[in-house]
């Protein structure tokens, strides 16, 4: 189909298709590892650029400190407490922990209910052309994106990492991406599959999620960016430095240039995308949301990012473990950088899109999430529900079995070992640095009753007790 090139023809195509949908995941990206969002080391221009027209959510969370549980809620809008995905796919559960701990974690189901409604399943019935590209982590074969709903599918599988191969770059040893030329780069390689099913679908409606490997581990940047990163932190004397949350070293400082890179390669190649929608003519009448699914990795695995002043990070229900960017722009979305302090969850972001579409939901179709439209329009919500989060396991983190529950500014935390309290008060203390418990004995009891009532209303599986010793 030949590209149209009018204004006129260009308002009549767009009068008479319903919003696409671009999805963009970015694989533990922290709150503010974008210029947009504060970062002053890691550049991200493209992003900034589109920013700047779009909506920005400052308390957006995940589902989850880790990734799959965050992700089932984002293809489904359901809570992964009430499916009980709440450890990344892979993690090792009761049946097979080694670690002295004082309980075992609890069991979890590792792979995405095929019952389940996701975002493909909900808007294919549309007329909608469905794509996944990037990191699925949602179960083995058989509960991958095509066994999902999805289209087409260019590399999501079964791993959370791109760990086969030579990892970052071509040969991917991934089934699901086919080897580019010797030493291709993945985020551009995901941004190239995605372009190319955008322009092969641009005359109907489409929902593409581009769900990038990076910036997870491995630390692997492309050498020309890792050298600029290693030459301005050399620049500006940016030395490291720690504090401790429990036990872990906690990175207080962005200074770590692999990881600089690999945020500026991902900024690239969302970059290519976002032009490619202006250049088809696409942009007006496309619904773009760009998210993380927990944040940034601040305590292990080389510690490569910074979540200060929010506290902790991935695999912590601490803020900058749960806390993440997420940006919004397109048809029925009032932008032009317009900041909302409203809390949402990724469990949101599926009745939002069917909101924005006008599209009706499936009957049957009971999500957790709730829609965000009207903020995405400038109207601000006279109540705002209660966020809820449930993580029975120990994290590769640090991080203990915990659950949370954030009311308007108030926020509790439990931990599931010793059932001990924090209460914060995050509209004055968002870095979670003072416990509120015998300031307002009243919200410690009121959230801590809205906590233990949630968790018995899905279900959510406990902690599990050690077997007694034999003698």
């Amino acid at each position: 189909m030949a590209l149209t090139t009018s204004s006129e023809s260009l308002q009549e195509r767009v009068d008479a298709v319903p919003p696409s949908i671009l999805v963009i995941v970015v694989d533990d990206l922290g709150w503010n590892d974008l210029g947009v969002t504060g970062s002053s080391f890691y550049e991200t221009p493209s992003i900034d650029r589109w920013a700047a027209d779009s909506v920005r959510f400052s308390r957006a969370y995940a589902a989850c400190p880790v990734c799959s549980p965050t992700r089932v809620s984002l293809q489904t809008g359901v809570h992964p407490a009430r499916l009980a995905t709440t450890d990344y796919f892979g993690a090792a559960g009761p049946d097979r922990w080694k670690r002295n701990t004082a309980y075992l974690p609890a069991p979890y189901e590792d792979r995405l209910p095929l019952d389940q409604w996701t975002l493909a399943e909900l808007f294919s019935p549309h007329g909608y052309a469905t794509f996944y590209a990037g990191k699925w982590h949602l179960g083995p074969d058989g509960f991958w994106p095509e066994q999902q709903g999805y289209h087409f599918n260019r590399g999501g599988w079964t791993r959370g990492g791109p760990y086969g191969g030579k990892k970052y770059f071509s040969p991917y040893g991934n089934p699901r991406l086919p080897d580019g030329p010797d030493g291709e780069h993945l985020p551009d390689r995901l941004a190239s599959e995605t372009i190319e099913f955008i322009e092969a679908h641009r005359s109907q409606p489409f929902l593409a999620v581009l769900s990038f490997y990076s910036v997870h581990t491995p630390l692997i940047a492309r050498a020309d960016l890792r050298d600029k990163y290693q030459q301005k932190k050399k620049r500006l004397g940016l030395q490291e430095k720690w504090g401790m949350e429990g036990t872990r070293k906690v990175r207080l400082v962005q200074q770590h240039a692999v990881y600089a890179g690999m945020v500026e390669a991902m900024d690239a190649a969302v970059g290519r995308v976002l032009t490619a929608l202006e250049r088809l003519g696409l942009a007006d009448n496309t619904i773009v949301m760009l998210t993380s699914d927990n944040g940034g990795l601040s305590t292990s695995e080389g510690h490569p990012t910074s979540n200060w002043p929010l506290r902790g990070g991935k695999g912590w229900i601490y803020e900058g473990g749960i806390r993440v960017p997420w940006f919004a722009r397109g048809p029925g979305i009032v932008g032009k950088g317009r900041q909302v302090d409203r809390p949402i969850q990724s469990t949101d972001l599926a009745p939002t899109l069917l909101a924005l579409t006008g599209l009706e939901a499936p009957q049957g179709w009971s999500p957790d999430g709730h829609s965000f439209r009207k903020s995405l329009a400038g109207v601000d919500p006279s109540r705002v529900n209660p966020l809820f989060w449930h993580y029975p396991h120990y994290g590769n983190q640090g991080g203990s079995p915990s659950s949370a529950v954030i009311d308007g500014d108030w926020k509790l935390i439990e931990n599931l070992e010793n059932q001990q309290l924090e209460l914060y008060n995050l509209g004055k203390d968002p870095g979670e640095t003072a416990v509120q418990n015998k300031q307002h004995p009243q919200q410690l009891k009121r959230l801590h009753q809205m906590l233990l009532k949630w968790r018995n209303e899905v279900g959510a599986r406990p902690l599990t007790a050690r077997p007694a010793q034999k003698h």
